[in-house]
């Protein structure tokens, strides 16, 4: 058996919700882009014989070491981002959030009409979220059919797993920012669609997501036949915002007065479903609770939009959903949160449970550095229907991996100081709570195209390579 690719040395991930393996002198082999085999406890001078006797080539010309501050991890998971915001990140700050739609971001989408102009725009951010580790994302596209499919393009080619949906909106916002109709909106999704499977048919890197952008936006009819397309594609995960501030939730009951909340509206309309990946949840009753988890909902967590958008400190129910077994993951929610880095929604992440542990009077302990990690990856996983490829070093996952470097002079400043006694755990917190993308030395996975870090990240284009010969 040939020996595609090997590291030894530090390695951790999620194994579950509460638990991250912290393996020291662990040895990950990599086979044809999937993890082949995972051992613990093997000293460096060992690795030849231990391949050996693992059944693979003992050559150890593959080997990456990793040094005493170097580790590998999972790669990131982004469960809610809107790639057309990309160039408005941080504007809007002190707008309520239908003010911040209507002044900031229905005027930057509607540019991606221009397909040039979405194009430059998306190639940046694909590389953006790469560089940053974000090796699997769920995204919102525009309203606009040519733009949609030159992300899921640009996706595709540059290799990042992704999410991509065409947005769905034809009232409630500008005239030159709408679906012309409900005929139009829908059509221009199954268009999408279409695209989506001729270019990716098998959905190994890119798959369409349905993408209402929220009640508000959709007319009853538009929702309805989006419901429909979910019951005939179940394949095709589905996203929307929900419960995301007070102000919402009230402009969205106004609009279906039928209805008491809003779990009762999307599972009328058919969209809440095991595939649903439902973003920000802020303000939740018991009863939306209990259909969230009846229905095996995701939770896409935005905690710095949450607490930096107009409309409140929204601190949301994590540790309420962890206890139901609700599936949860992190989102930048790029630009309603002013910053595109799963480290720093982590982060927040930790301050907004603090938040929630004051205001429910210890009811919701806040959340721990293990809990944080889980939701930026294996639990990020869950919500988006991927734990079974992606999400950590399981035995026949793919291989979405970051080195993380913490010790190279030039990173002096950037990381927590690192020394010489300090164990894998203490590290693994520096790099979480000050650590960003500078650390990051290298993005691996078969799949990524290996010119575009030119310049940048100037090993992952020798690295990638290395994994597809």
């Amino acid at each position: 058996m040939e020996t595609k690719l090997v590291f030894h040395g530090s390695i951790i991930h999620s194994v579950a919700e509460n638990k991250a393996e912290l393996i020291e002198n662990g040895l990950l082999v990599v086979e044809e882009g999937r993890v082949k085999s995972l051992s613990s406890g093997v000293e460096a001078k060992d690795t030849a014989k231990t391949l050996s006797e693992l059944g693979f080539d003992g050559s150890t010309e593959r080997v990456k070491f990793l040094k005493k501050g170097e580790f590998l991890i999972p790669g990131f998971i982004d469960t809610h981002n809107h790639a057309p915001q990309w160039g408005q990140r941080g504007l809007g700050r002190g707008l309520q959030i239908l003010d911040w739609l209507d002044k900031i971001t229905f005027p930057n989408e509607s540019k991606f009409e221009d397909t040039a102009y979405a194009r430059k725009m998306y190639d940046s951010c694909v590389d953006g979220f790469i560089r940053q580790g974000v090796t699997t994302a769920s995204y919102y596209g525009s309203l606009h059919g040519p733009a949609s499919k030159i992300l899921a393009d640009i996706c595709l080619a540059k290799g990042q797993r992704a999410l991509v949906g065409k947005c769905n909106m034809n009232r409630n916002s500008p005239d030159y920012y709408r679906d012309s109709s409900t005929e139009e909106s829908l059509q221009v999704t199954e268009d999408f669609i279409r695209h989506v499977r001729t270019i990716d048919p098998n959905f190994e890197i890119v798959r369409p997501i349905l993408t209402p952008r929220f009640a508000i936006s959709c007319e009853p009819e538009l929702l309805a036949g989006l419901g429909e397309m979910a019951a005939r594609n179940t394949d095709i995960p589905i996203q929307t915002h929900f419960n995301e501030a007070e102000s919402e939730i009230a402009a969205t009951l106004s609009l279906f007065p039928q209805f008491s909340n809003e779990a009762d509206l999307y599972e009328h309309y058919g969209l809440l479903t095991d595939r649903s990946i439902l973003a920000h949840c802020t303000h939740m009753t018991e009863y939306e609770f209990d259909r969230l988890q009846a229905l095996k909902c995701g939770v896409a967590h935005c905690p710095i939009a949450n607490t930096t958008v107009g409309g409140g400190f929204m601190a949301a129910p994590i540790r309420v959903y962890l206890r139901r077994g609700i599936k949860v993951g992190l989102g930048t929610d790029s630009g309603g949160g002013f910053s595109s880095s799963i480290l720093d929604a982590m982060r927040q992440a930790f301050i907004v449970s603090n938040a929630r542990e004051m205001m429910t009077k210890g009811a919701e302990p806040s959340l721990t550095l293990h809990e944080c990690f889980y939701l930026a990856t294996l639990g990020g996983a869950r919500v988006c229907g991927l734990d079974k490829d992606v999400g950590n070093f399981e035995i026949g996952k793919d291989f979405d991996a970051l080195v993380i470097n913490t010790v190279d002079d030039k990173l002096k400043g950037v990381v927590t100081m690192i020394e010489e006694d300090d164990a894998l755990e203490v590290i693994f917190e520096k790099f979480l709570m000050s650590g960003d993308d500078r650390n990051i030395a290298e993005v691996c996975h078969y799949r990524f195209e290996t010119d575009i870090y030119k310049g940048y990240f100037e090993s992952v284009a020798k690295f990638a390579c290395r994994i597809t010969k």
